[in-house]
């Protein structure tokens, strides 16, 4: 009698093998031709759907990455503490060190419920199939999906630091990178909250200028971004999916409800996946309020001021501050009504407002963990800065 492991005879080789086939799902590859002894295959299908890889994170939450420390995330998070802790508990503590405690406390409380809805909405997103996002935002690449996506950005009311995470998500369920542009730029200050409370310090005039023109900028960039992907030279993303035949989004809906279904136990694996996929951008958004914070301690708010007039220089002086400065959307409002009313600069405010998302280096650096592409992330920034810079001076010149 042979043994197992010993090799079959020839003319057998071949109906075992076409046994195996028919037997091996099709998310599944074998590596090697299986034999009774060991069949190894290369991958597991994931959660989603999708096969997995180790590098790359999966719609449960894991990022392959466990055990590593994030001193970014850990020091971050410890600094911005500090500064709460000095602000509450040490009111005597010396001036720079009371005004950067008094900035983390102030990014806190104006930023926690976008941070958190974030991080809600991640998780639920990450219950979505790929497909049923395909559905919602439209075909990649398309006109009809740019103005779904900036139309998503504009209604969505919360803060930029919510936004960036479910922008985040948005590409990993398979929006286009054209799309998560452009939903990036329409979103940061064009939630319904942020715009009454600019219009009380403004007007409606300016603020349904600055809405408009920002989706115009949003729009262009990813329709640009779109096309450079499709030329090649900007890597797809490739989360994308194709629909199948007949896809229906009655029953995707249904199934996403069904996976909400209340209970503790649910709650607590949604938060664990809201967690997971939000600590990329959670890391930069702790060292943007630190960065924040020790500006504030150490450059005087006479001189911000001072510098940001209606002029050319002014002009790129605002885009470097707002690029340096990690500003949340309820502190860029203010500051953006402060350049408009104070120092009579209504382009330099429209600058401020955009270049919070055209250059904030969070948005960046998210992108960047992303995409894992450099060309994907500067995109961003290359395409839309000239754009506002080009519309803050026409601001300025004709005094639209």
């Amino acid at each position: 009698m042979s043994d197992c492991c010993s090799p079959p005879p020839p003319e057998d080789r071949d109906a075992i093998r076409r046994s195996l086939l028919k037997l091996t799902p099709p998310s599944i590859s074998p590596s090697k031709e299986p034999t009774c002894c060991a069949p190894k295959l290369e991958a597991k299908a994931s959660c989603c759907g999708a096969e997995a890889t180790p590098s790359e994170d999966s719609c449960c939450g894991g990022n392959g990455k466990k055990g590593r420390p994030d001193f970014l995330l850990g020091g971050s998070l410890a600094l911005f503490l500090a500064g709460v802790s000095v602000h509450l508990l040490v009111p005597s503590a010396p001036q720079w060190l009371h005004v950067f405690g008094h900035a983390c406390y102030e990014l806190m409380t104006r930023a926690w419920w976008g941070l958190l809805f974030g991080i809600v909405a991640v998780a639920v997103i990450g219950r979505f199939p790929r497909e049923l996002v395909a559905t919602i935002l439209g075909r990649g690449g398309s006109v009809s999906g740019l103005f779904r996506a900036v139309g998503a950005g504009v209604l969505l009311d919360m803060c930029n630091h919510g936004i960036l995470m479910v922008g985040m998500s948005l590409y990993k369920r398979g929006a286009s990178l054209g799309q998560t542009i452009a939903f990036l730029i329409a979103s940061p200050w064009n939630s319904l909250s942020l715009t009454l409370i600019l219009a009380a310090l403004i007007g409606w005039k300016w603020v349904l200028l600055f809405i408009l023109l920002s989706m115009i900028i949003g729009l262009v960039t990813g329709w640009i971004a779109d096309r450079l992907v499709d030329a090649g030279k900007i890597p797809h993303n490739p989360n994308a999916v194709a629909l199948p035949t007949g896809y229906r989004i009655g029953p995707a809906i249904s199934g996403v409800l069904k996976s909400l279904k209340p209970g503790g136990k649910n709650y607590l694996q949604l938060a664990r996946e809201g967690l997971s996929g939000s600590k990329m951008v959670l890391r930069w958004v702790f060292f943007g309020f630190v960065l924040t914070g020790a500006i504030r301690a150490f450059v005087p708010d006479a001189s911000f001021q001072h510098y940001f007039g209606p002029t050319i220089a002014g002009l790129f002086l605002t885009l470097l501050a707002t690029t340096l400065l990690e500003v949340c959307s309820e502190g860029s409002s203010p500051i953006a009504a402060d350049l408009l009313t104070r120092a009579h600069a209504p382009g330099n405010a429209f600058v401020f407002l955009m270049s919070g998302a055209a250059t904030d280096y969070t948005e960046i650096m998210s992108l960047k963990e992303t995409t894992l592409s450099w060309k994907a992330t500067l995109a961003l920034p290359l395409i839309s800065t000239p754009q506002v810079l080009l519309i803050g001076w026409l601001i300025h010149r004709f005094g639209i």
